[in-house]
């Protein structure tokens, strides 16, 4: 963000595909695969009817859990096994015919979600969770009918009931963690207010949010949510924005300066142009990232869905291999079914394949309401293994509000006033740091302004344009030099940044500015280092500035004058060096460095969101959220790997114990047992995803 490259306004491309990583694919989220597709939903149509089904699923899991509640108490009182343990008798004529029926109402109502999931799956090609739930309760339930129409052994029923039971209330739960999940990202849908007040001439009118267009006018209420993105025109208040940046502390808004739809406005009253339409508002862009990045599938998420499928081979070989064993050593038909239905359900690879979309669920929701945008999960994942952070200066370590310390004429003839005015007039049209300054340091000295022509950028030296039939130009000291022979040399201050200003090829005199270092830049260092991570800046800024601010902060090193073209050189060395680098910049002019980083950090305001060439965007410049992003990308690594550990462990050693390997020691599960134990993997999987939660500067 160094001036010397600011001036170049043109987006820059350069090594975008680094991004383009073919793992990340979109696709359903793995809960959604496994519950049979029927939770499939239209990410295009809005996330609004996605929650609306969402919630019809956990109705229709409720609806079905009761009605097998019900069913499921005649059916054990029915069954001969739980008659022998409670020491009752209970028989009347067609008792038998009565348990079929029951219990053929809970395998066709309370299975139907897992036998037209096995269908599907079937029909995929992709056996997976349903399949194995499908295949064991249809066994079972066929085993049964079997033994009522004459088959020697004991039936099935009550096992089946419970089974199917407890199933339909492990989904139940499941699905409802998913949906907690998304709360993050609902809560920040309903950020958006419905109406707005559109200012038309004299008259306020309430329109819908949905209706404003650009250039529209609307009036913000004190205590009301701004409605739309855009620049305040009249009156002054502070906004709380800290639902959409993360920032705790309000921030004061004046004329001209940019609103964020959704920040809740104080105690002023202030018009707003509205700068485009909702589709393409901040809170737009931000809901969508977040939706495209829990849908997107990172290396790990695809380890964790190689894994399930490799969990449900396992499970359907395991199970017929114990069917197997237990019928060829002389036990009764019932028994070997009965282990290997355990078996298959014990197996279900359900905790697995939630391991690690649950906690993006929440991790990518999360980031979103603490500033940090994810567009890129395998970036966000890799954070966990930064070695170097490479820190732009300007704006980022620095406040990159720079004022004017001294300014003084070179030439005869030209007052230093005049210098000051002559660079004013080029920098006009730049929104550049070092502009600003020049521009506020002419006004306060109530200088006139005569207006620039042909204003043009040189690319990452400068700006050069016509006033008043002088050819100005305002350059960098390293252009100075190399373009200019009679460049003097100038005392430049610790802290400062110097400029040039050239006058019909002649340099005229220099503009020293100076910006100030963050508050939170120096902790924000400190805690990196602390966590061993090195702090490297990198600036176009002269090598006097770039020393005292890298001292100043306790950095490892810095890297001094370097043009945009060269970032990405500097940030190659490091690699070469062995470093795995995260490059933290403004995401338009450092685009080539930040695609060749491991892992692009852009520093942008959210309305440049789409442009940016970087796996992650901060929505504010603080130092300390790279920090947050870095700890933050530990923490979720670290719930994933707990969650896929569990997932896995339980298996582990569930596995053997439903098979019956300490059968002689008189330990058995029956498929209820291993349907609860099931569904408790699945439960701890949810909770521990849901722990997640961004502290500042903490774990």
């Amino acid at each position: 963000m160094e001036h010397q490259h600011q001036h170049d306004h043109t987006h820059m491309d350069g090594g975008k595909s680094a991004h383009d990583h073919s793992a990340m694919e979109h696709s359903e989220q793995q809960h959604q695969d496994q519950h049979g597709k029927q939770d499939k939903h239209d990410h295009h149509g809005g996330h609004g009817g996605h929650h609306d089904h969402h919630a019809m699923m956990i109705a229709d899991f409720r609806k079905r859990f009761f009605v097998v509640l019900v069913l499921t108490l005649p059916v054990m009182l029915l069954s001969q096994m739980i008659q022998h343990w409670l020491g009752i008798n209970i028989h009347f004529p067609g008792d038998n015919y009565l348990l079929l029926a029951l219990s053929s109402v809970v395998f066709f109502y309370g299975g139907w979600p897992f036998l037209k999931g096995w269908w599907e799956e079937m029909k995929g090609r992709e056996p997976g969770m349903m399949t194995l739930i499908g295949f064991a309760i249809t066994v079972a339930y066929i085993y049964s009918v079997a033994t009522i129409a004459g088959l020697k052994g004991m039936d099935f029923f009550w096992e089946l009931t419970t089974l199917i039971l407890i199933m339909l209330l492990g989904h139940w739960i499941e699905m409802k963690s998913i949906a907690g999940a998304s709360r993050e990202l609902e809560l920040l849908v309903q950020l958006m207010p419905d109406d707005a007040h559109l200012v038309h001439g004299e008259h306020i009118m309430d329109v819908k949010t949905a209706t404003l267009k650009e250039g529209d006018v609307i009036l913000v209420k004190p205590g009301e949510k701004v409605a739309a993105d855009g620049k305040v025109l009249e009156g002054t208040t502070w906004l709380n924005e800290s639902m959409l940046t993360g920032e705790s502390k309000p921030v004061e808004k004046q004329k001209n300066d940019n609103v964020i739809a959704g920040s809740i406005n104080g105690n002023g009253a202030i018009k707003v142009a509205v700068a485009h339409g909702a589709a393409n508002s901040y809170l737009s862009q931000v809901v969508k990232l977040v939706q495209d990045a829990q849908q997107s599938k990172s290396k790990t998420q695809l380890l964790a869905d190689k894994a399930a499928r490799w969990l449900t081979g396992i499970a359907i070989l395991s199970g017929i291999v114990t069917f197997l064993y237990w019928w060829g050593s002389g036990r009764e038909l019932a028994f070997a079914i009965e282990r290997m239905v355990t078996v298959i359900v014990i197996c279900c690879p359900h905790a697995l394949g939630l391991a690690v979309p649950l906690v993006i669920a929440r991790s990518t929701a999360l980031s979103a309401r603490h500033g940090l945008l994810i567009k890129n999960r395998t970036d966000f994942e890799n954070s966990r293994n930064i070695t170097t952070i490479v820190f732009d200066k300007t704006g980022t370590l620095t406040v990159g509000r720079f004022e004017v310390v001294r300014f003084e004429s070179l030439q005869q003839g030209i007052s230093k006033e005049m210098v000051l005015q002559l660079a004013a007039a080029v920098e006009g049209s730049s929104e550049h740091p070092i502009a600003t300054g020049i521009i506020s340091k002419a006004q306060a000295l109530q200088l006139s302004l005569p207006a620039g022509a042909n204003i043009q950028a040189i690319t990452g030296k400068g700006i050069t344009g016509s006033v008043d039939g002088k050819q100005v130009q305002v350059i960098s000291p390293g252009y100075a030099t190399t373009g200019f022979s009679n460049a003097p040399a100038v005392d430049i201050q610790a802290g400062e940044t110097l400029v040039y200003v050239v006058v019909d090829n002649t340099i005229a005199g220099f503009i020293a500015l100076a910006d100030q270092i963050r508050p939170e830049s120096a902790g924000a260092i400190a805690t990196l280092q602390a966590n061993h991570i090195k702090t490297t800046l990198l600036t176009g800024d002269n090598k006097v500035v770039a020393e005292s601010v890298s001292k100043q902060l306790g950095m490892d090193s810095f890297i001094a004058e370097v043009l945009p073209h060269q970032k990405l050189d500097k940030i190659r060395e490091l690699q070469q060096q062995g470093e795995f680098v995260a490059m933290t910049g403004d995401g338009i002019n450092d685009a080539p460095a930040l695609a060749q980083a491991n892992v692009g950090i852009a520093i942008g305001s959210g309305s440049d969101i789409a442009a940016e060439t970087a796996g992650i965007v901060l929505v504010n410049s603080n130092p300390q959220d790279v920090v947050n992003l870095v700890l933050f990308g530990k923490a979720t690594w670290r719930k994933m790997m707990q969650n896929l550990a569990w997932a896995t462990g339980y298996n582990i050693i569930a596995l053997p114990l439903a098979a019956g390997v300490l059968y002689k020691e008189g330990i058995l599960l029956s498929p209820a047992a291993g349907a609860v134990l099931m569904t408790v993997s699945t439960v701890v999987v949810a909770i521990n995803a849901s722990l997640l939660k961004v502290k500042n500067g903490g774990k």
